[in-house]
């Protein structure tokens, strides 16, 4: 009888732990430094949990790269203005990110200006809306 008590314990145990364990943190990202970034969208994903965007960006010595961006998710994107068509392949854009800390090109969303000049703001992935300053 025992025995059965521990195996269900453990399953139990097991079971409220996964969420834990399948979510990461945003340790990745220098949550202390912002970097704005400018190029075109190469990319754009509205998917759980995280959505996404790619962006190339070329540097004044004219080498391109391609920098992963990441986002909340579409339901927290929304809250703060954001619509699945906000922004697609081919647009211009200028995004401010949390660079990633090991220095490679991508970030951690903060806000993204679009060609005629509309800012979406929020946070990326592992951080508060709650403190995020409204759309407009």
């Amino acid at each position: 009888m025992k025995h059965s008590h521990v195996i269900v314990a453990g399953a139990a145990l097991l079971a409220f732990s996964t969420p834990a364990f399948v979510h990461h943190s945003g340790a990745m990202f220098d949550g202390a430094r912002e970097q704005t970034i400018a190029g075109t969208v190469t990319e754009f994903n509205w998917t759980n949990p995280h959505s996404s965007f790619k962006v190339e960006v070329t540097d004044a010595a004219g080498k391109s790269a391609i920098w992963a961006i990441e986002m909340n998710g579409p339901q927290n994107l929304m809250h703060d203005g954001w619509k699945r068509s906000s922004i697609k392949p081919g647009d211009k854009i200028t995004a401010v990110v949390h660079p990633l800390r090991d220095g490679k090109p991508g970030g951690s969303y903060v806000s993204v200006t679009l060609a005629d000049g509309t800012v979406l703001k929020g946070v990326g992935p592992g951080q508060s809306s709650y403190d995020a300053p409204a759309a407009k």
